[in-house]
């Protein structure tokens, strides 16, 4: 999208300059350059509004619409409420759907700590009891789903039942992951070894997101166009600034304390859908499968990791099927 079509959604001339050319974009600390309105992001979904609330500790910005039993969202790196955009409309056809901007990201607060998913998912349960919710459905995506799964892990009154998307908790396997991958490895996390370091990829990435995101996008979808320039635009935006860099890159430093946590849960109780893309699926139905007591499982094809953006379609039959 060009920098006048982004004006025109109301973006301010200096950001749509920055998105439109992320390389000489220099990072701002003003929160209003951060992303797109996200007030006129939520109005081009109908029945849609943009909203805040403060809740343990944090402001958390949420996107919610629709009538029926409350469906949370939540969304994982590098993307922020609007990675659902695409499901919401129709979610809302059955459910009172709250899409929220994680700790850390979008337009919630980038506080300096409480990143470990116990903590984050403190912030969804206050935001349940702010909205008057005793209890909630839930659906994560990557990081989103580490924050669904300790929700229910501590706090299972609060919770319905959860739809894991692609990821679990955090266990000790992760500690296996190799900084250099053998020759042909089908999938190298190098950003969780990034994203540990202190400082140093605030300085890199602060103005330049977009080199990132398109990175993500490109290498972890099967169709790129799946993802949109516009969109793109949305996520460089939000995670421009060194504070957003800091936020995101908080929820990875937190994986030792997230390993540490998950080894005192006992399987969840709750109701659980698992849906994973089919490099994913093995080991993520086998981790699933022992951690639950009461599991669902999906194996979407097609796809790569951001299947909510490439296959919303299926996605929403299963999440209405289980959800009810």
């Amino acid at each position: 999208m060009n920098r006048r079509n982004l004006m025109a959604l109301g973006v301010g001339a200096a950001a749509a300059s920055a998105i439109a050319d992320p390389a000489r974009a220099a990072a701002s600390s003003d929160d209003t350059q951060l992303a797109l309105s996200s007030t006129r992001l939520a109005n081009t979904l109908r029945g849609f509004s943009s909203r805040y609330a403060d809740v343990n500790g944090v402001r958390l910005h949420y996107v919610i619409g629709g009538t029926g039993a409350p469906l949370v969202l939540l969304h994982g790196w590098p993307q922020t409420w609007w990675g659902f955009h695409k499901v919401m409309p129709a979610l809302a056809t059955r459910y009172r759907v709250i899409a929220v901007d994680l700790r850390g990201a979008g337009n919630s607060s980038k506080p300096q700590g409480g990143y470990d998913k116990k903590t984050m998912a403190a912030d969804i349960a206050a935001l349940a009891a702010h909205l008057g919710y005793a209890k909630v459905n839930v659906a994560g995506h990557d990081i989103g789903a580490m924050v669904a799964f300790s929700l229910a892990a501590n706090s299972p009154q609060v919770v319905d039942k959860i739809a894991l998307l692609d990821v679990s908790h955090p266990e000790p396997n992760y500690y296996e992951f190799r900084a250099l991958p053998a020759p042909g490895a089908p999938f190298h996390p190098w950003w969780f070894a990034f994203n540990q370091v202190a400082q140093l990829p605030e300085q890199l990435v602060a103005g330049r997101a977009r080199f990132l995101v398109d990175w993500m996008f490109d290498n972890l979808l099967v169709n790129q166009a799946a993802i949109s320039a516009f969109d793109r635009a949305v996520y460089a935006a939000a995670y421009n600034t060194p504070g957003a860099i800091r936020g995101g890159n908080g929820w990875y430093q937190a994986f030792g304390q997230d390993i540490q946590d998950g080894t005192t849960y006992a399987p969840l109780t709750v109701p659980v859908l698992g849906v994973a893309h089919d490099m994913f699926y093995p080991s993520f139905a086998a981790s699933l499968a022992s951690r639950t007591t009461d599991l669902e499982l999906v194996q979407i094809g097609n796809t790569g990791h951001y299947f909510v953006d490439e296959q919303p379609q299926a996605l929403v039959q299963h999440l209405q099927a289980f959800f009810g």
